[in-house]
């Protein structure tokens, strides 16, 4: 994931959250999305979307007369560079800590309480099967 895209707005996200879910968009057809939600002029997104392609956030495609918008990353990578920087700003780190405040903060479902256990259980065993192929390693050097 490309580590020198800005950090996005509030409002460069709701217009991200829109692309993700659209797909490359023009600008007519975002600022339709967003004033469902919220009061917003047709310059004010095509304002948005001129600054997020100069930082980095959305591409341009100008082949056509109307031009058309894309996220540059992904929702995933999006949220991991976000979840990273929280991380390392609000909690030293500690993915731990972290996640107890989540938890805390906000009830989850059975079927979120579900998904979580088998993130951890699958980071559980990544590291065990990195253990053994150190351990193998380290055997081999003896030998």
């Amino acid at each position: 994931m490309q580590r020198n895209v800005p950090r996005p707005t509030d409002a460069e996200l709701a217009i991200l959250r829109i692309l993700w879910e659209r797909g490359p968009s023009t600008v007519r057809h975002v600022h339709e999305q967003l004033a469902r939600e919220r009061a917003a002029a047709y310059t004010t997104a095509l304002k948005l979307l001129q600054i997020m392609t100069e930082k980095g956030l959305v591409e341009r495609d100008e082949r056509e007369r109307t031009h058309v918008y894309k996220a540059k990353l992904s929702e995933d990578q999006t949220q991991r560079q976000l979840v990273r920087d929280l991380l390392d700003r609000a909690f030293g780190g500690s993915a731990g800590k972290l996640v107890m405040q989540a938890l805390a903060t906000k009830r989850a479902s059975a079927d979120e309480l579900r998904e979580i256990r088998k993130v951890i259980d699958a980071v559980r065993g990544e590291r065990e099967a990195r253990r053994g192929a150190h351990a193998d390693d380290a055997a081999d050097e003896r030998d």
